[in-house]
Formats: C-alpha cells, structure tokens, sequence
C-alpha cells in the first residue's frame, strides 16, 4: 500500500507563534489608530524602533547587523498578519524598511556601509527608502537618467525620483543611478544619506489610498557621497533590482491574498448580523455562492503564491511563479474588494469603515513593483511568446 499523501506545510510550530505574535501586535497596538493615521496623513515615526524591538525589521538579516536570521517563512506569516493592522499605509512604509530597501545592502553592502546604514534601519532608528522609479522611468528601469559621476573619492548625484514611499523622512536611500552607457548595462546603486547638501523632498504626493504612508518625489542637485557607498559592482545594478523586485513582488502577493481573505472574513461576520427583507443578507443565495467563488479562487491564489514563495525561500529562480503570483493575487483581491465593499452597501462606501481603507489601499497592488500588465509580459516571455 502506498503511503498517505501528506500535505505540503510551510509553517512549522515556530512560525505560527511568531505568528501569534504579530497578530497580537496588529490587533491590539496597531488596528485602531489606522483611521487616525489616515486622517492625519502620516503614522507615527516611533513605531519604526517599535517594530524594530519587536524583531520585525530584520527578519531574515544576519544578526551580525541585528537581525534575527530566520527563513522567508517568518516574513510571509509576517507580511500575512500586518494586514491585521487595517492600515496598508502602515504596512508599505514597514515591509520598505526590512523588505525593499535594506536586503540588498545586507546582501552587497561593506561591513561599513552595514554598520552605517543596515543596522540603525534594523533597529528602526533610520528610515530607510527604495528610491528607483523617475518621472520618465517606472516599470521602465533602463531608462533612468539621475545620474552618478565620479570627482576624485566622491560620486556626484543629479537627477530625480518619484512614487517613493517612505521619502519624505527617509534618512538615506538606497538609490538607483546611471554611472556608465544609457540602457541595461550602465546603472548601478548606492547607499544615499539624505541629510548631504542639494538634496530636497520635491513634493509629498497625495494618492488614493494607503494615506498614511509618505510618498515623495525626490531631487538631487550636484549631491556630493563618498564613492565607498556603491553598493557592489558598478554598473551591475540592473541585475540587483531586477533580483529585489522578486521579493517586493512576492511581498505584494502575500498581502494581497491576505486582505482579501480579511475582507472576506469581515464579510461573512457582517452578512451574519445585518439583516433585509427578515433574515441575515448573508443567507440570500447571490451572495453565498459569490463569495463561494471568491473563497474558491482565493485559496488558488494562496497556493500559487505559496508555491512561489517556495522557490524564493530556496533560492531558486522564480521569475515566471512570482509573476503569476502577483499577477493572480492582486487582482483577484481588486474583485473581493469590490465585492466586500458592495455587500456591506451604504456602511461600506463610508470613510471611517474598515472595507473602505481596504479597499482604497488595495488597489496600490497591482500597480506597485510592476503593474500587472508586467507581469502578463514577464509571464507570456516565460512561455517563448
């Protein structure tokens, strides 16, 4: 007899405590100030040390530089409860911090640039920013123009940025330049501390959503840094970002699966307690039989993702799993939110409901880290079309 199929679990005992942990944290500490936040536009800078006592912003960093050194794992059931926090705004400005912008400086960066840069971020004494999307180059990164050129031991920068979260108080910046030839070969990136003279926050950007989390575009105006702060080789930063735009990829599908499973569950407690026409709304058969639909595809999606999640935390090249991932997760999760916001009807359309938010701070996924247009491309190119 053959023996029984057991299946595939990523989560150890470990993971579903630390889990516990964080879930704890979002409910209590965070979720109900995430409408204040909102209303002020902007979440409070402690929370960064906050997050970083609580082990959050180093999760899979050598402890060497603070870090807890754990498995992707830890940062998919991470990234999974942060949506318990009921503020996407929260959430970016965070998964920034320890996910986007300081792995590539743990991975690359010299014992100094670690010790100047990575380990005040792990602690959440620095904020840190991704800063690689320009006015003219978003999903387009070879056409960057901010440019870096060398003047003896320092490189001077000109240039600007935009779409860039965390940048209006972000203290350095890992940041994209052009230092050789227009196109692939000739970007590379550095470690930019924002306190150097000619650098200013152009303007905050009002979005539609996720309104707690500063978004900026940046200009730099003959900047002056040491030349010791590119990171790795010069002129390979394509290859870097192309590699970390994987793990903010996969980053967006964890969270998307994640809200929408939340709203889901919302939905459900929702349809149980109000009431038309003498029963719960959720008893009429259009809706059981959506949200059955929904639930259905959703956990499609968490698997997929799962599977690309896999790949990732064993190194292997994902590119064309990650894709899907995104590309399936974040839009499904536009379909529930629409969906979760039309079954709650009037309470669902108002500013101070959880759906809302939600369903404003949702929609950045998408179009974050390679719109879905991308990845159709990415993943048609994986298949030789």
């Amino acid at each position: 007899m053959n023996p029984p199929v057991v299946a595939f679990e990523p989560f150890t005992e470990e993971h579903q405590a630390f889990r516990r942990v964080v879930r704890e944290f979002a409910e209590k500490e965070l979720a109900p100030h995430a409408r204040a936040w909102d209303e002020a536009g902007e979440f409070p800078r402690a929370l960064f040390p906050r997050f970083g006592e609580l082990g959050l912003l180093g999760i899979r960093h050598d402890p060497a530089w603070g870090g807890s050194g754990l498995d992707y794992w830890y940062v998919v059931a991470y990234a999974e409860e942060l949506v318990r926090s009921r503020s996407g705004g929260l959430g970016t400005g965070m998964l920034v911090q320890g996910e986007m912008a300081t792995p590539i400086i743990g991975e690359l960066g010299t014992d100094e640039q670690k010790r100047e840069f990575l380990a005040p971020a792990l602690r959440g004494e620095r904020i840190a920013a991704l800063a690689i999307s320009e006015p003219d180059a978003g999903s387009d990164v070879a056409a960057i123009r901010t440019r870096a050129r060398r003047v003896g031991a320092e490189l001077v920068v000109s240039g600007a940025k935009t779409w860039i979260s965390n940048g209006t108080r972000a203290d350095f910046l890992t940041l994209a330049v052009r230092t050789g030839e227009d196109g692939y070969g000739g970007i590379s990136l550095v470690t930019f501390p924002t306190d150097v003279a000619g650098f200013q926050v152009s303007r905050r950007i009002e979005k539609v959503g996720n309104l707690c989390s500063d978004t900026a575009q940046l200009f730099f105006d003959e900047c002056r840094i040491p030349a010791r702060f590119l990171l790795g080789e010069e002129n390979a930063g394509f290859g870097y970002i192309m590699t970390g735009f994987q793990g903010e990829r996969l980053v967006a599908a964890v969270t998307a699966v994640a809200g929408a499973q939340l709203l889901i569950e919302d939905a459900i407690q929702y349809g149980q307690e109000r009431k038309a026409f003498g029963r719960p709304i959720g008893t009429f058969q259009a809706w059981r039989h959506r949200f059955a639909d929904h639930m259905s595809r959703l956990e499609a999606a968490r698997w997929l993702t799962y599977r690309a999640c896999d790949l990732f935390a064993r190194g292997q090249v994902a590119l064309r799993e990650i894709s899907m991932a995104k590309l399936v997760a974040c839009d499904l999760a536009q379909e529930i939110a629409y969906d979760a916001m039309q079954f709650h009807g009037g309470m669902g359309y108002v500013l101070e409901s959880d759906v809302a938010r939600a369903w404003r701070d949702l929609r950045l996924l998408p179009i974050a880290g390679g719109t879905s247009e991308i990845m159709r491309e990415l993943v048609s190119r994986s298949a030789g079309m």
